[in-house]
């Protein structure tokens, strides 16, 4: 989509074109794009097909808000949740910023939430196209300028404005998560955060030596999926290490240990969310539950009493077998297992393959969890606990 079809696609000229997009059952067929045809052009006929599919696709991130705001599929697909953003915005915030400049703001999700956050925003977006619908988001709650971060930033940054940056995560054969290939340039963006409060948005698996020294860093589970890793000046402490999960806010520091200690299964088992184990914070969640790994390495906590944590899955352990194919096979069948939900950590093999060899049928369920332990690898039948092993 180009500046052009864009700017019709914002305007009141399409309102009608966009209603009756919505109203189609399936925006991507045919049918639709025949009958939208017949009162627009082809292209604006695929500019609000389009967007009616993507308002819907948008729901997960934007709850009912997705269908006032305007989307490009790729920055729908790169764009922060609700939850996340808000989030973010709040600590920029309760950092003492009151101005940002939001470098590469792709359609203002975050740029919106700032401003519902009651802070001036500057939004700078490379693509004209992309820039037209970020600026039709936001309203008259911010300013979105289009051009090069590179060039821009330091005019827009001057009087101590906080910076928040999302670079971009695709190159023209498609989306990337190597570091060299994000624009603005890595090297920069980092850069950015001397001096001055701010955050950069990556992605979850950004790997350790792409992170500078004394940055803080945060690994952000948002309903149990680990959504981004985010890079911090300012409104945490330098260099450390938090998982945080959303929309709790809940937050556990990773705060130098070790490894935990490695002993045998336990009555209780834990399985610790991702942000925890990206973190390097399981250490920390072992001392909070008074628990031990199975094995060095394996990110799986087990202990003899219960504690309930929002930061783990727990599971009650309720046998323990070798892991030999032919006892699970005996095992599912004697128990009248069709739904086997298998579970593996630090075992080469693949829980789909196992669950169709071990050939469940019955009425029964039950959940497998694979894992070494000192003692060889194990199948453990355990069970979902919630807040209380009652």
């Amino acid at each position: 989509m180009d500046a052009d079809l864009a700017r019709w696609l914002v305007s009141a000229d399409a309102v009608e074109a966009l209603a009756e997009a919505a109203g189609q059952p399936d925006p991507g067929s045919m049918a639709a794009a025949t009958a939208l045809r017949r009162s627009w052009t082809p292209g604006q006929a695929a500019a609000v097909l389009t967007q009616a599919d993507l308002r819907r696709r948008a729901v997960v991130k934007f709850g009912e808000a997705a269908g006032r705001l305007f989307f490009t599929r790729d920055a729908l697909e790169q764009a922060t949740r609700s939850d996340v953003a808000r989030w973010r915005a709040e600590r920029l915030r309760d950092a003492g910023a009151t101005r940002v400049v939001d470098i590469g703001c792709g359609i203002g999700a975050d740029a919106l939430a700032f401003a519902a956050g009651g802070l001036e925003v500057v939004a700078v977006e490379f693509d004209p196209a992309t820039a037209v619908l970020a600026a039709a988001n936001l309203g008259g709650d911010g300013h979105v300028v289009c051009g090069d971060a590179v060039e821009l930033a330091g005019d827009l940054l001057a009087g101590g404005a906080a910076v928040f940056a999302d670079p971009a995560r695709r190159t023209s054969s498609g989306r990337t998560w190597r570091v060299a290939d994000l624009a603005p340039p890595w090297d920069f963006v980092t850069g950015l955060l001397t001096g001055r409060v701010g955050c950069i948005k990556a992605a979850p698996g950004l790997p350790s030596n792409a992170i500078p020294d004394g940055v803080a860093t945060t690994w952000v589970s948002h309903r149990g999926d680990l959504v981004e890793a985010s890079l911090w000046s300012g409104a945490w402490s330098p260099g450390s290490r938090t998982a945080v999960l959303l929309p709790s806010g809940d937050e556990l520091d990773a705060g130098g240990r070790g490894a935990p200690p490695v002993g045998p299964i336990g009555r209780y088992l834990y399985e610790p969310d991702s942000a925890v184990i990206r973190s390097g914070a399981i250490a920390t969640l072992a001392d909070v539950l008074a628990a031990r790994c199975p094995q060095a390495g394996i990110a799986y906590l087990s202990c003899d009493g219960f504690r309930a944590t929002p930061f783990a899955t727990a599971f009650e352990v309720q046998q323990e077998l070798p892991f030999d194919e032919r006892v699970l096979r005996r095992w599912v069948q004697e128990h009248g297992v069709g739904a086997l939900e298998i579970k593996v950590r630090g075992i080469d093999v693949d829980p789909a393959v196992l669950r169709r060899r071990l050939k469940p049928a019955g009425q029964g369920s039950a959940t497998l969890l694979l894992t070494p332990t000192a003692a060889g690898a194990r199948a453990l039948v355990v069970r979902r606990v919630g807040s209380s092993p009652g």
